[in-house]
């Protein structure tokens, strides 16, 4: 029986975006030198681990998780020694650095593919999906899921881009050369790895066809690639072949789409040696309908059902991953904040607040501390993202209203996070010295690192605040969670409790007063940490300021 309490259960990640994150060069493109120049920016912040987006050899189809090359470094962002570099300056400063792994596909010209496309009879066929017949699945990037390759006259399966061919993980050999892979990093250091669309890489038996919904000419896969039949098997046998026996506890991290709660306690359950945690989508998905870009508003109440599930589902075994942004999902203060008012720095503090003070691990992602905000894209050529370009073309070609789709892209693509790190109030933001890959927010004026470094009242620094809440305070990380008015529309409220310490948390998810029935026995209790100047002591009658957000404590009570 595992008994002891992992470090990471009172860390807090940081996910930097390579190319967005800092240039060192002035070629318009984050590198790894540029990361080492800005690390003090997060060892001030407080964070203790650093997981890097893919900077491996790749093509950039789809910006780096098209990996042709797994043990090197791609020239555009520097070179191993680079890399050696960085993680001896990450672990000087006592953080660690998570990689990230895409072992779902690879790139198209990786040179497994080259290999296993050259010839029917090639030792490395197998090792991906070859079909003379493919079946209707539709990729995640729009489309079919598999393409023609004229020379053998079969399919290969892509379940995103066309260049990115998914690896046949029921091959044995396939299995074994990630190990080895990952084994390879491993030795070089590094800490762990978040494991992108982990829960794909097992599919079903003669991959059935998928159901046809709402008109679309390519049917849903995903009953029969997510979680598949050997997706546990797969994950133990990773983690014997790659973790078992190393001195130091290695962080494991997995995203996986469609994952239900139950699913999730199997896959995090520490006696099962799978993953130390997952990324659910559950939540993030709540303002969409039919796909990413079918924008909807957010309902508070089922944020705080879908939240508040997988706090309970998650409560006695396993352990959440806590998160609003990261490379794949536009900035939270335009998102569920109010980013264009004088509420900007109020909704983001107050959002980083009650994702903070939830049980599980929490991630920042890059500008999240500065509450950057969503880009004002003005026309199609703005856009980078291969998602965002492939359905804007096919839902143009399907009579899309071209406006409407550009306003759909605005809101919900993916360039939103990737616009480049605001360091400061400067051309380009402090970012580069050349013409970035990616426009800078012009908005970069007012939000920039230097200027909430230096006002004690910012974004920065509550984040700061709330860090070492975390790291102090042994109820943030430890304690229960018990969800407080559950119907209402405004105010998300709940308890945390360990031992004979609780917190009250509020927070205001709107841009009106809200009035609040304090909980019993709560009347006093000292002020933890608030977002407005000059919150003292819990009253009897509480009404709490737009967006504002506040966390009580009492001792004492329960132990």
């Amino acid at each position: 029986m595992i008994t002891e309490t992992p470090w990471w259960k009172t860390a807090v990640v940081y996910q930097i975006y390579p190319r967005s994150f800092a240039d060192s060069n002035g070629d318009g493109i984050g590198d790894l030198p540029g990361i080492i120049d800005r690390l003090d920016h997060l060892a001030g912040l407080g964070v203790d681990v650093l997981w890097l987006s893919p900077v491996y050899p790749s093509p950039q189809d789809d910006n780096g998780y098209d990996i042709s090359d797994y043990q090197d470094i791609d020239p555009v962002f520097g070179t191993l020694a680079d890399f050696d570099r960085l993680l001896a300056a990450v672990h000087e400063r006592g953080m660690k650095l998570v990689m990230d792994l895409v072992v779902n596909h690879t790139s198209d010209e990786h040179p497994w593919f080259l290999e296993s496309r050259s010839g029917r009879d090639n030792p490395k066929r197998d090792w991906y999906w070859w079909r003379a017949e493919p079946n209707n699945w539709g990729s995640f990037f729009s489309g079919s899921a598999w393409e023609l390759d004229q020379a053998s006259g079969e399919h290969y399966l892509h379940l995103f881009s066309r260049k990115q061919p998914d690896l046949n993980w029921e091959n044995p050999e396939v299995r074994q050369a990630v190990y080895a892979m990952m084994r390879w990093w491993l030795d070089r250091g590094v800490d762990g790895f978040r494991m992108d669309v982990i829960n794909a890489i097992s599919k079903a038996p003669g991959l059935p066809d998928g159901e046809v919904r709402n008109g679309s000419r390519y049917g849903d896969g995903s009953p029969h690639y997510l979680c598949g039949p050997r997706i546990h098997e797969f994950l133990q046998e990773m983690h014997r072949e790659v973790f078992a026996g190393r001195p130091e506890r290695i962080l494991t991290i997995g995203e996986m789409p469609g994952v239900t709660v139950d699913q999730a306690k199997r896959f995090t359950d520490p006696e099962r040696r799978e993953v130390d945690m997952v990324f659910q989508f559950e939540h993030v998905g709540l303002d969409r309908g039919e796909g990413r870009f079918d924008v909807r508003p957010l309902q508070l109440t089922d944020l705080k059902a879908s939240l508040g599930a997988w706090q309970d589902g998650l409560n006695s075994t396993g352990w959440n991953s806590l998160y609003w942004n990261n490379h794949d999902q536009p900035r939270i203060v335009s998102r569920f904040g109010d980013d264009r008012s004088e509420h900007r720095v109020r909704s983001a503090t107050m959002l980083a607040t009650v994702l903070h003070l939830h049980r599980g691990t929490p991630f920042i992602y890059q500008g999240e501390e500065l509450g950057m905000t969503n880009a004002p894209f003005e026309k199609l050529d703005d856009f980078r993202d291969i998602e965002s370009l492939n359905h804007y073309a096919e839902a143009v070609a399907a009579g899309a209203d071209p406006e409407q789709v550009l306003s759909a892209l605005r809101v919900a693509g993916r360039d939103n996070a990737r616009t480049p790190m605001q360091w400061d109030a400067g051309p380009n933001a402090g970012f580069t010295n050349g013409l970035s890959w990616l426009p800078v927010n012009p908005d970069h004026v007012e939000i920039n690192a230097a200027a909430a470094v230096a006002d004690p009242d910012s974004v920065y620094h509550h984040y700061r605040r709330l860090i070492d809440l975390r790291h102090t305070e042994p109820v943030v990380a430890h304690g229960d969670f018990t969800m407080l008015m559950p119907d209402d529309e405004q105010v998300y409220a709940f308890t945390r409790r360990y031992r004979a310490t609780e917190l009250l948390v509020l927070g205001n998810f709107s841009g009106s007063p809200a009035s609040v029935p304090v909980p019993a026995g709560w009347e006093g209790a000292e002020t933890v940490i608030a977002n407005v100047s000059g919150t003292g002591p819990l009253p009897s009658t509480l009404t709490l300021a737009p967006w504002e957000a506040r966390v009580h404590r009492r001792t004492g009570g329960r132990g």
